[in-house]
């Protein structure tokens, strides 16, 4: 089972239909070359970029990236992916991430709804601010 974060906290995935085989769905590796995929933007309705350890980083610059060649669908990080990234994740261009039950476990909805606040608490704003 996973479990869905967003800025509102936790949910079920409303995803319907499955991922296999769709043509609507892109699954991305973090190593993922993009090329070319800009010509698919209007058939994508879901993006999922894997995070295979937290300590990986490389999707959250496959998302921006994404997001600069213009994809303005649905974009989800999906697997290892911390409370403390999530402020990072959304800044990136991600709309949700999705985490394992066993994660959402250790680290409950009020940890990641504690990032909710992303765009108040970034770097550049804090700059603007002073």
């Amino acid at each position: 089972m996973t479990v869905i974060v967003t800025d509102a906290g936790f949910a079920a995935d409303d995803w319907t239909g499955g991922f296999e085989g769709r043509d609507d769905v892109a699954d991305l590796a973090p190593d993922a070359d993009l090329t070319g995929i800009e010509t698919r933007f209007n058939q994508l309705a879901l993006i999922r970029v894997a995070f295979p350890s937290f300590s990986d980083g490389r999707g959250f610059g496959i998302a921006r990236r994404l997001r600069d060649m213009g994809y303005t669908g649905r974009l989800r990080a999906q697997g290892h992916v911390i409370s403390d990234q999530y402020a990072m994740a959304r800044r990136c261009g991600f709309d949700e991430v999705e985490i394992s039950t066993e994660l959402a476990a250790r680290q409950p909805e009020d940890q990641w709804k504690f990032r909710a606040n992303w765009q108040a608490h970034d770097y550049q704003s804090r700059l603007r601010a002073s």
